[in-house]
């Protein structure tokens, strides 16, 4: 059999070093969504590892922000990738959840990293491209991750609902242990988390099964789950064996 052309990801089923719940968001409803701030309130509550999601400036910045346009959640307008990266940076990002966070800025993947990093705490980084940049998307966000926890004693799992930007990464910095995302779950999900040489499935949980948990922890596969906010679903879950939650609850559920 020809060797795979791929290095084996850094995480694997036997070396899983994630917790059991993770802040989505970073505490994305008690604070603004994928700031800094939020990463700061789930850290008092007592969290360790924070999922947020990673696109592009239109000059190719690594910059925290889940929609593809600027609208909901910053002073902006219009979508992400128009904006160079010193024109999102004057944004305000805090006012739209209340005036308390007036000011906030969108912080960029090198921001986030070195806050998490200097306190010790981990990242599931979302990669969220904008529409017809995953390719592009994928691999710098990818290279950015490796490069700015290329010591770090845990790596940060990438994800994506793109399996297009999960290739890319895959190929750009392979040891990196990847999750496919999926809303909800196809009959060859398994075909899919291998072909892109994944170490996890993250799946809506409303698409989850029992079957599903016990499948992929018969392929050497860990489980993650979103987005679980109430405490009897998330016990019931993690009954079934479901790795990781991912919860804008983060007040209520707690490593």
């Amino acid at each position: 059999m020809a060797e795979h052309p791929f290095p084996e990801p850094q995480v694997d089923f036997d070396r899983w070093p994630y917790p059991a719940v993770a802040a989505h968001r970073g505490a994305g409803k008690l604070a603004p969504e994928n700031t800094l701030a939020a990463m700061r309130v789930g850290a008092s509550l007592g969290h360790t590892l924070f999922e947020f999601d990673v696109k592009l400036s239109g000059d190719g910045k690594p910059v925290l922000l889940h929609d593809a346009t600027l609208d909901r959640t910053t002073s902006g307008r219009g979508p992400a990738g128009a904006w160079a990266f010193a024109e999102i940076a004057q944004l305000d990002a805090g006012s739209w959840h209340g005036p308390a966070w007036a000011g906030e800025p969108v912080p960029t993947l090198a921001a986030v990293a070195a806050y998490l990093r200097a306190n010790g705490l981990l990242a599931n980084v979302e990669i969220k491209p904008s529409p017809g940049r995953e390719t592009e998307t994928g691999a710098a966000v990818g290279m950015a991750a490796a490069h700015l926890w290329r010591d770090a004693a845990v790596p940060p799992l990438l994800s994506s609902f793109s399996e297009e930007a999960l290739a890319a990464a895959r190929r750009a910095v392979p040891w990196l242990p990847r999750a496919l995302l999926v809303d909800r779950l196809p009959d060859d999900w398994l075909e899919r988390v291998r072909r892109l040489g994944c170490v996890a499935l993250d799946s809506n949980h409303a698409s989850l099964t029992e079957a599903v948990v016990a499948r992929a922890h018969a392929e050497r596969l860990r489980v993650l789950t979103y987005t679980v906010n109430d405490p009897a679903r998330a016990a019931l879950l993690r009954g079934w064996g479901v790795d990781c939650v991912i919860t804008d609850a983060v007040d209520r559920l707690r490593p």
